[in-house]
């Protein structure tokens, strides 16, 4: 399946209906859609292969598991060619749970959770900080995340 399939309204409708649970049958979209469930079945498949779909996830809450700090650091390497050694160092830490290879000032923006300030700041220092690729860091805290969804589709 080439990865430029183009999707419908139907496909639209079908992705909607999915990210907002992803536990519903094929049969009661089927009846939403006013569609057989096979043929929800074949266009999800569809855009599996197409690489649109790429998996269902449960969300959870950090907050209600304990971390209470998010922040956002960006990095600056030390040469770009460290790029890769220090995404693999920065992918070993649990506490990062999304990196981005970014331009502009910082090579590397990551999102990063902790139970409290006092372990924020033992990561900076004793994980983060001494990975020998980073240059400098720059952490921004967040104060609450009021908005957060999937593209729309």
């Amino acid at each position: 399946m080439p990865q430029n399939y183009q999707i419908d309204n139907l496909d639209k409708a079908i992705l909607s209906a999915l990210m907002n649970n992803a536990r519903t049958a094929y049969a009661e979209l089927a009846k939403q859609l006013n569609v057989s469930a096979g043929t929800i079945h074949v266009r999800v498949e569809k855009m599996k292969q197409a690489g649109i779909i790429t998996g269902a996830h449960i969300s959870v809450s950090p907050k209600h598991l304990g971390f209470d700090v998010c922040c956002f650091i960006g990095i600056i390497l030390k040469s770009a060619k460290d790029y890769p050694s220090a995404l693999e160092k920065l992918n070993a830490l649990d506490e990062v749970v999304e990196a981005y290879y970014t331009t502009g000032q910082y090579s590397i923006f990551i999102k990063v959770m902790c139970r409290s300030i006092d372990a924020l700041q033992q990561v900076l220092i004793n994980k983060i900080q001494s990975i020998d690729e980073i240059q400098s860091t720059e952490t921004l805290i967040s104060l609450q995340n009021p908005i957060s969804r999937s593209v729309n589709p």
